[in-house]
């Protein structure tokens, strides 16, 4: 279920930006404002996702992967004194 809440606040944060995009480029009188919010809205979106990224690692709902985790170094030789 929290994977498909990411999902769905990426697709937020994707649909924003494309919004902003298009605003930007009609370069319309007004426009400015409606690109400046969207970004804002982006912002916004990808502090939300952050946030529920730590909770959701925090709570072990998800966890990571992917990498395998690193080989301890043997032991090292003790020489005798």
């Amino acid at each position: 279920m929290v994977k498909i809440i990411i999902v769905a606040v990426m697709l937020v944060i994707a649909i924003s930006l494309f919004s902003a995009l298009r605003t930007l480029v009609r370069n319309k009188d007004g426009d400015k404002e409606k690109t400046v919010r969207f970004l804002a809205y982006r912002v916004g979106f990808s502090v939300l996702l952050l946030i529920l990224l730590g909770v959701a690692s925090m709570m072990g709902w998800i966890t990571p992967h992917g990498l395998p985790p690193a080989p301890t170094p043997p032991a090292a030789e003790q020489s005798p004194q």
